[in-house]
């Protein structure tokens, strides 16, 4: 820990590269805002045709002007419009990602380009909002995959459209998982020297496989895989851990939590609170060690901490808030419907696996029984017969494993 995370000798923000991490467009000086947009489309030089590209810069002139309130603002002397030179690519799109720059003021966007049914190109949308752009780069979704010369400025440009996006986050979404991790367990350290609150149980209901403590000072939480699991859960180490690459290499749709898997980690043994070491003594006293003033912990997991489908729906239920437990509730059924979409069963569907984020998505984070769609066997269950059967606690026909 002394060394692998030192700050890097070398600073990567000022490296020139060719070609440039952005191109600059001036509406004034290329015949006007609509042949600029035209001619942004066009640079980034595709192998295939637009269906109509006339069409597609229309709409997205329309919708531009839609956003800003029906009309253009004034246009200032230092009007232009900053594109990155490459293209964003995941599964079926290419995403172009901008920003436009007037006076004092900058307004994001992002355009997915598509194929139609014909393999034409042609725009899909224009997104403008910056918590929008956010949610492409979020961790519960597929990664991008971008050709760089120079990453650091990419992710330079990136945090000017989302401040609130840690770097290390913007890395792993760019595919450079090892740069990410290293930067995310810099800050991780800064952030310990720069506080005193104690590592203490993640809130919401214990889970049967995984041990999860948090810091609360620090949006994360850390899961360790017990040694003692619980009776109803028939596995070992080992498929946990095939589980949570599963997740790591599929899409995730935005409906499933990116972790972040780290080995030998140390921290302040004075900084965890009774209630954790009593829980790593009890449940996991193999994947852990005591050196002196730090500790040790062999394996874990670190990912995003969200509020618990349960506590968040009790929140809405004391609060009175139907409109907040509606749309909680349909979040989790869409939760489990795109999982399924991207071949995946989650296993176990109770509430307390599915966590909400700041952006009022839920998501899912407990994979241990997480199974692809096309290796279950789901079969009707078979009517009861009577109706004490029906509403006793335990079921009433075999279940195959």
């Amino acid at each position: 820990n002394d060394f692998i995370f030192a700050r890097p000798a070398v600073s990567t923000e000022y490296i020139e590269s060719y070609p440039p991490v952005y191109s600059s467009y001036y509406p004034g000086a290329h015949g006007g805002l609509r042949a600029t947009i035209r001619r942004i489309i066009q640079d980034f030089d595709w192998q295939r045709p637009f269906a109509d590209l006339d069409r597609d810069v229309d709409y997205i002139m329309r919708t531009a002007q839609k956003h800003l309130g029906g009309s253009w603002p004034q246009i200032e002397a230092n009007f232009q419009i900053q594109v990155l030179y490459s293209a964003f690519y995941r599964n079926k799109a290419a995403y172009i990602i901008g920003k436009a720059i007037n006076g004092s003021a900058e307004y994001p966007f992002a355009i997915p380009v598509l194929h139609d049914a014909d393999g034409k190109l042609y725009l899909d949308t224009i997104l403008l909002d910056a918590w929008r752009i956010g949610l492409l780069f979020s961790l519960s979704r597929a990664y991008f995959m971008v050709d760089m010369e120079v990453p650091s400025g990419y992710v330079q440009f990136l945090r000017s459209i989302m401040p609130a996006k840690p770097r290390s986050e913007l890395y792993i979404m760019l595919g450079l998982g090892k740069q990410g991790k290293t930067m995310f367990f810099r800050d991780f350290i800064y952030h310990v020297h720069h506080s005193e609150d104690k590592f203490i149980m993640a809130p919401g209901i214990r889970g049967l496989v995984m041990l999860v403590f948090t810091l609360p000072s620090y949006p994360y939480v850390f899961k360790i895989i017990k040694d003692v699991f619980g009776a109803s859960k028939n596995m070992d180490r080992a498929t946990v851990k095939r589980k949570f690459m599963m997740v790591k290499q599929v899409d995730r749709v935005g409906r499933m939590a990116d972790t972040l898997e780290f080995s030998n980690v140390l921290f302040p043994l004075n900084r965890f609170d009774d209630e954790v070491m009593e829980e790593l003594e009890k449940l996991a006293p193999n994947c852990y060690e005591i050196d002196g003033d730090q500790l040790i912990i062999k394996h874990l997991y670190i990912e995003r901490r969200m509020e618990p489908l349960n506590i968040h729906l009790d929140r809405m239920e004391r609060s009175n808030n139907i409109e907040g437990l509606e749309h909680a509730i349909k979040e989790y059924g869409s939760a489990i419907r795109e999982m399924a979409q991207a071949n995946i069963f989650p296993g176990d569907m109770l509430w307390k696996n599915f966590g909400v984020t700041r952006y009022g998505r839920v998501v899912f984070y407990d994979y241990d029984e997480i199974e692809y769609m096309t290796d279950c066997n789901f079969r009707k269950i078979p009517p009861a017969p009577d109706f004490e059967t029906e509403m006793s606690g335990e079921v009433w026909y075999a279940v195959a494993k």
